[in-house]
């Protein structure tokens, strides 16, 4: 995930959306693919969504965040569609396997749901810094700032600990270690040993960022200490009202 939910500076009408219209847009769309069960509609909101991520100059980054989901969906496509025996069988294996065009159904809507509810999120990411995400969760929705600070923290922590596992496989790398290798179980092998330094390292940052944070007055925080104020405009009542729309219209055809 290194380098694909960091924050990418733009002047597009996303990025000047109200942080929070950002990530309530995130929520209904992640919300519709879960409320329809037709799968032309969540592959409509794939599409959707590369068209907002075109808007917002990032859509070099949301084809390979839609091609490592699709990568990742296969696997669980192909491991989902044999647990499902209901319906007319298709295909029979042997050892009483077989493929019925109801697992088939549920294994494809399950894997584009999965694609189609993720994306949402990774743009918002991409186009939010996370300090406007943690002033409009403290200011708007009365979260307390602790809780909005572990979140961000974690998300931030994600391509840093990305970043570090890559510099640590290179230094092995360096000095002989081959994870080049074909062999899955010869690979993991080598990774195992890998993940002692990394959590030495992690504990580091995460023992710096606590001093940084009580340095600058972690617990005097509250929702009246943020500077930014964020107003709505006509454009996130828009994209709000357009979200919205698309799960009255799923609401009522079914």
């Amino acid at each position: 995930m290194t380098g694909l939910i960091d924050y990418v500076n733009g002047s597009s009408p996303l990025h000047k959306l109200n942080p929070l219209t950002k990530l309530l847009l995130a929520f209904l769309l992640c919300a519709f693919c879960f409320v329809t069960e037709r799968i032309s509609f969540v592959l409509g909101i794939i599409v959707l969504n590369l068209c907002i991520a075109l808007l917002a100059g990032i859509i070099g980054r949301s084809l390979r965040i839609l091609l490592s989901l699709m990568k990742l969906s296969i696997v669980l496509f192909v491991v989902q569609i044999f647990f499902v025996r209901e319906g007319t069988i298709l295909v029979r294996f042997p050892l009483n396997i077989y493929l019925t065009d109801t697992g088939l159904l549920f294994s494809l809507l399950f894997v584009l749901r999965l694609i189609a509810a993720t994306m949402p999120l990774t743009i918002m990411l991409s186009v939010t810094r996370m300090s406007d995400i943690s002033n409009v969760l403290n200011r708007y929705l009365r979260i307390p700032y602790k809780y909005t600070f572990a979140l961000t923290t974690a998300i931030r922590f994600i391509p840093l600990f990305s970043q570090e596992m890559s510099d640590i496989m290179e230094a092995q790398t360096a000095r002989g270690v081959d994870f080049d290798t074909k062999n899955f179980f010869k690979k993991v092998r080598l990774l195992l040993p890998l993940c002692v330094p990394l959590l030495v390292s992690s504990v580091r940052k995460i023992e710096g960022g606590a001093i940084s944070a009580e340095l600058r007055g972690f617990n005097l925080r509250n929702r009246k200490s943020g500077y930014k104020h964020y107003s709505f405009s006509f454009i996130d009542f828009m994209f709000l009202f357009f979200s919205i729309g698309l799960i009255i219209v799923e609401v009522l055809l079914r």
